[in-house]
């Protein structure tokens, strides 16, 4: 495609968040005009108050998105690694759950010095251009056309090219499209909410061990914690609103962390606790699912717009920079071509969002077994969470894997105790014999033949016959 044509194109881009400042970025480097609208005032404004600090956990798709604008480096030199899980029981013992191998690990990054440094970026690029306070309110894709009201209370029509709607779980660009035929969306929000509290830095040094993600199962209810870089911990805690509902008083606060949290107590202060906990209400999740993510070659929904998600799998945000990294490598594909990258993208990403969905949803628990199975089959066995967090296998697909390794790890479990049963009447029957090692051959090769027709690679049966050449001997 022509460059002069590609120059004269015009994107509006709706929401300044994480994903819309990131999409910023990318749609810049290809020499499109970028509109950017928010409906806030710049975070970046000195006197700008969001309220209590927020962390996100960053992991490899994250990143990768972040590589592909150049801002890997910097965005990962302002976050903390988590290398494990630090699970506090309810008697104040604390164990630790890896999240895979020595070099794998998360991010805790802040997410209001990532927005601030992303809005930067994209404001760097001479095409791009920031109208903050500006507020959707119509938005026409079939005309091309958005209607936005700024700080003078002026409703202003814009036409552009494309309408990228990066407005977040409750989206007005989304909202226009559910007006059109064939558009599906499902919303559901859970019985839990959420609420933020900090520990603060003890002795000029964090109070807890920083390298970790904190987490105080309780049942139906959970804490977890997340390292900041000014030596704090910013808390979230879970918990069913009908719970949140019963605590009215500071002596109920207290009360209730004294059953549930007695060693988060000393780290947090008790002022402090019933200060945050009375601060704000407990928040609400949602989760969206929307089908498709595009309109013609006019309108595309990118991050919570298209797919918000709970937040117990950690994916929200890197499920919404790898939709800005996977748009990217389709505009490399069509050549820019925004009536082919569209719908692709939608044919690529629905399954994979959808999938990212109900895996939070599910709240998975990684087992022992899978992480075992890795160790010594790394290439045929990876743990779900490992899939998810560390690699850019599609979301779909890694739920496909895991099913299919569930299976795997059940037929095992039930062919190992059927061996084991055999073997131990083969040898009770054969006990007298000179070579009653010899005999046992013929269970190895069934299990062998077993495991390479049904389970496992060819590296699975060659492992069984040296162990049967072993026993021979």
């Amino acid at each position: 495609m022509d460059s002069s044509v590609i120059q004269r194109k015009k994107v509006a881009v709706i929401g300044g968040g994480l994903v819309g400042s990131l999409q910023a970025c990318f749609l810049a480097k290809r020499n499109f005009q970028i509109d950017v609208y928010e409906a806030r005032e710049d975070t970046r404004v000195a006197n700008f108050t969001r309220g209590r600090s927020i962390n996100l956990a960053l992991s490899h798709r994250g990143r990768q998105a972040l590589k592909a604008v150049g801002l890997e480096d910097q965005i990962v030199s302002q976050g903390i690694p988590m290398r494990a899980r630090m699970i506090h029981s309810l008697s104040g013992k604390k164990s630790t759950i890896p999240y895979g191998t020595k070099s794998q690990y998360i991010l805790s990054v802040s997410r209001e010095n990532l927005n601030k440094d992303l809005l930067t970026a994209a404001e760097k690029y001479p095409n791009v251009k920031m109208h903050f306070n500006h507020r959707l309110l119509k938005c026409n894709p079939e005309e091309r056309m958005i209607t936005v009201l700024g700080s003078d209370k002026v409703p202003k029509d814009v036409t552009c090219d494309l309408i990228v709607g990066c407005d977040g779980a409750y989206s007005t660009v989304r909202s226009h499209l559910m007006k059109k035929p064939r558009f599906d969306y499902s919303q559901q929000y859970i019985p839990h909410g959420y609420m933020e509290l900090t520990i603060p830095p003890k002795n000029g040094d964090y109070a807890m061990e920083p390298n970790y993600l904190h987490i105080w199962p309780r049942n139906t209810f959970m804490m977890i914690a997340l390292p900041n870089m000014n030596k704090s911990f910013t808390c979230t805690l879970f918990m069913p609103f009908e719970e949140f509902e019963k605590l009215l008083t500071s002596n109920d606060v207290v009360d209730f962390f004294q059953k549930y949290f007695p060693d988060a107590i000393p780290l947090i202060g008790e002022k402090l606790l019933v200060q945050d906990f009375f601060l704000l209400p407990a928040q609400p999740m949602i989760s969206v699912k929307c089908s498709s993510f595009h309109f013609k070659s006019h309108c595309v929904l990118l991050g919570d717009a298209a797919h918000a998600i709970v937040p117990f799998f950690g994916q929200g945000m890197n499920a919404g920079f790898e939709d800005c990294l996977v748009f990217d490598e389709l505009m490399d594909k069509f050549n820019n071509d925004l009536s082919l990258c569209l719908p692709a993208f939608s044919r690529l990403r629905i399954p994979d969002d959808h999938a990212i969905s109900d895996l939070s949803m599910y709240n998975y628990i990684e087992k022992n077994m899978e992480r075992f199975l890795h160790a010594i089959m790394p290439s045929t066995f990876i743990p779900l969470y490992t899939m998810v967090t560390f690699s850019r296998i599609r979301y779909h697909e890694a739920v496909q894997r895991w099913h299919w390794q569930k299976k795997v790890i059940n037929k095992g479990l039930f062919f190992l105790g059927s061996l084991i049963a055999i073997s131990s009447t083969y040898l009770l029957m054969h006990y007298m014999s000179p070579r009653p090692f010899l005999r046992l051959r013929r269970p190895w090769n069934w299990i062998a033949h077993f495991w390479n027709t049904t389970c496992f690679p060819t590296k699975a049966m060659d492992s069984l016959e040296q162990i049967s050449n072993l026993i021979s001997r």
